[in-house]
C-alpha cells in the first residue's frame, strides 16, 4: 500500500558527484524512518544513511564527510547528495521508507523497500 520509488542514479566518475530522491506514496499516516541502503555485487545490504522525523541522522563510516541526506519538498520524500564519489560507491542503492499507513481502528506499521537505483562509478 506504500510505494517507494528512487531517481537519480547512473554512470559517473571518480570524484564527481549525484543526487539521488526518494519519494514515497500511498496512504501514509506518517513516516517515522527514511533512509539509503547499497548492495553491490556478491556483497549484502548495507546502511549508507538514514533520517527520521525529528531529525536525526545515521550516516556509515565509509560516506561520512561526502553523502548528506536531507528531507525533501515534502515529508515523503527524501534526498542523499553524493560528492567525492569512490570506485568503492558502485551499488545498487535503495531506498527504504518505515512509518504508519492511515487505517482504522488504528494505524497500520509499514516497512517499505524501493526497486533501487544503479549508482556506477568508473573512468
Amino acid at each position: 500500500q506504500v510505494q517507494v520509488v528512487e531517481f537519480g542514479g547512473g554512470l559517473v566518475q571518480p570524484g564527481g558527484s549525484l543526487e539521488l530522491v526518494c519519494a514515497a506514496s500511498g496512504n501514509i499516516y506518517t513516516i517515522n524512518v527514511m533512509g539509503w541502503y547499497r548492495q553491490a555485487p556478491g556483497k549484502q545490504r548495507e546502511l549508507v544513511a538514514t533520517i527520521n522525523s525529528g531529525g536525526g541522522i545515521k550516516y556509515a563510516d565509509s560516506v561520512k564527510g561526502r553523502f548528506t541526506i536531507s528531507r525533501g519538498e515534502s515529508k515523503t520524500m527524501v534526498n542523499l547528495q553524493m560528492n567525492s564519489l569512490k570506485p568503492e560507491d558502485t551499488a545498487l542503492y535503495v531506498c527504504n521508507a518505515l512509518g504508519y499507513i492511515s487505517a482504522s481502528p488504528v494505524p497500520k506499521r509499514f516497512d517499505s523497500w524501493g526497486q533501487g537505483t544503479q549508482v556506477t562509478v568508473s573512468s
